[in-house]
């Protein structure tokens, strides 16, 4: 059973930055796709950025040029620098992970940003 770490969420202002970091363990395959999703509360979760185990990234519209998705494979860890911060950019952020045949969830920081 693959495990999930995240951390670095917390309370920013506008326009600050954050950077979330997702630990992956336990895996007896290698990790494939990497990402982050996020929830706000009464929304659906969306996709924030993925990144291929090769490097290939995607990100979601509406954090293109603000956010970098990166990885170490090394130590099978994904990270999440946030740039620009705005109040819509507050959620749970889900770091998501694929090894296998499976794909696991981690339990989700939360990011928060005041106006």
């Amino acid at each position: 059973q693959v495990q999930l770490v995240e951390s670095g969420g917390g309370l920013v202002q506008a326009g600050g930055s954050l950077r979330l970091s997702c630990a992956a363990s336990r895996s007896p395959f290698s990790l494939n796709t990497m990402g982050w999703y996020r929830q706000a509360p009464g929304k659906q979760r969306e996709l924030v950025a993925t990144i291929r185990s090769g490097g290939s990234t995607n990100y979601g519209d509406y954090v293109k040029g603000r956010f970098t998705i990166s990885r170490d494979n090394a130590k099978n860890t994904v990270y999440l620098q946030m740039n620009s911060l705005k109040p819509e950019d507050t959620a749970v952020y889900y770091c998501n992970v694929g090894a296998g045949l499976n794909n696991y969830w981690g339990q989700g920081t939360q990011v928060t940003v005041s106006s």
